[in-house]
């Protein structure tokens, strides 16, 4: 069985590392250190990592990582041209093992038109980054509304006892929003409760967790409080993201 340990990096960033069938994988590289601290703590030995997007706190400490540890590097083939060098490109529907586990590569375009997730369905993980993030989802610094939503579509089809790992800790502001849009939500007001007196992570979280907390997954149940009742989910989810774009609470 697939082990997870979940390390804070940089200022509010997650890192993942996977342990199992002999093998240790990490999932994003945003700091050498804590990564470093943390293999060496339980003498565990990297032999891949996943990249989910190119942008430097998910990237800056690879190169440290890789010359202390000889790692192989995994990308999407449709960012190799701007992530670092990768020694196995993967496009999105393709499926390789780590770990003793199918890793299924998924398409998730709107922060990054190349972000992809990884889902281990045997293992019950699904590594987002800043596509599906905890209590909230990336903002859209390249791709569509459009884009995004097909995307957070797609995560939401996985079985909801799925860990979803997201890229931050962004659960103050994400908190903060998602109270102002739906304060009647008893599931997050606990959830942000929870959190806060440290009962429980921010992330990872379970995908039926953002289900019920997430206004961006909340999307169409929102519509008619924000005056949409009848408008395309797609929308709903438009509006919802300039929202928290303005948002300043």
């Amino acid at each position: 069985m697939a082990e997870l340990v979940t390390i804070r990096c940089l200022s509010d960033n997650y890192a993942y590392l996977v342990q199992g069938g002999g093998q240790t994988i990490l999932v994003d590289a945003p700091e050498a250190a804590p990564i470093l601290a943390e293999l060496d703590r339980r003498g565990w030995t990297l032999d891949e990592i996943l990249l989910t997007h190119h942008h430097d706190d998910h990237i800056d400490g690879l190169a440290e990582i890789v010359e202390a540890t000889g790692a192989r590097v995994t990308g999407a083939a449709a960012d190799a041209h701007r992530l670092p060098p990768l020694d196995r490109q993967v496009r999105a529907g393709e499926t390789f093992t780590a770990c003793g586990e199918d890793v299924h590569v998924i398409d998730v375009p709107g922060h990054t038109v190349g972000h992809v997730a990884f889902h281990m369905p045997g293992a019950a993980l699904v590594f987002t980054a800043d596509s599906l993030m905890a209590i909230g989802c990336g903002r859209l610094l390249e791709g569509t509304a459009d884009q995004m939503w097909t995307s957070l579509s797609a995560l939401n089809a996985l079985p909801g006892e799925t860990v979803v790992c997201s890229g931050h800790d962004y659960c103050k502001g994400n908190g903060a929003f998602a109270m102002s849009v739906d304060a009647g939500n008893a599931a997050l007001r606990q959830r942000l409760d929870d959190t806060a007196a440290g009962r429980r992570p921010c992330a990872p979280s379970t995908l039926d967790d953002e289900r019920q907390t997430n206004p961006f997954l909340r999307a169409p149940v929102l519509a008619a409080s924000l005056g949409m009742d009848g408008a395309p989910d797609a929308e709903v989810f438009a509006r919802l993201r300039k929202m928290k774009d303005e948002f300043r609470g």
